[in-house]
């Protein structure tokens, strides 16, 4: 079983930075992909960024250039570091893993962290 567990939400000002981290009880290698996912109130959870076990990282359009997903393996930590923050990112932080399997893939999910951004 694979647990993860975010830390580093909080309130923050618009055009300011925050942290995020996700815990893995396994190595992060061990893990085809790992994904950050946030879900703002009445709106339905989206992706924002994604970083598989090989290390190519992938973004959702609205946040590229300000978001930089990273892991640290010997940690089994992957972060989300968020930069020139924006109300509009204002949301539960999920981090969620993925490993592949023969009979289908296995996911797992974190219970969130929550960001706010003021205006």
């Amino acid at each position: 079983q694979v647990q993860l567990v975010e830390s580093g939400g909080g309130l923050v000002q618009a055009g300011g930075s925050l942290r995020l981290s996700c815990a893995a009880s396994v190595s992060v290698l061990s893990i085809d992909a790992i994904n950050w996912y946030r879900q703002a109130p009445e709106k339905e959870r989206e992706l924002v960024a994604t970083i598989s076990s090989g290390g190519q990282t992938t973004y959702e359009d609205s946040v590229k250039g300000r978001f930089t997903i990273s892991r640290d393996n010997a940690k089994n930590t992957v972060f989300l570091q968020m930069n020139s923050l924006k109300p509009e990112d204002t949301a539960v932080y999920y981090c969620h893993g993925k490993i592949l399997r023969v009979w289908g893939p296995k996911n797992y999910w974190g219970k969130g962290t929550l960001v706010t951004v003021s205006s």
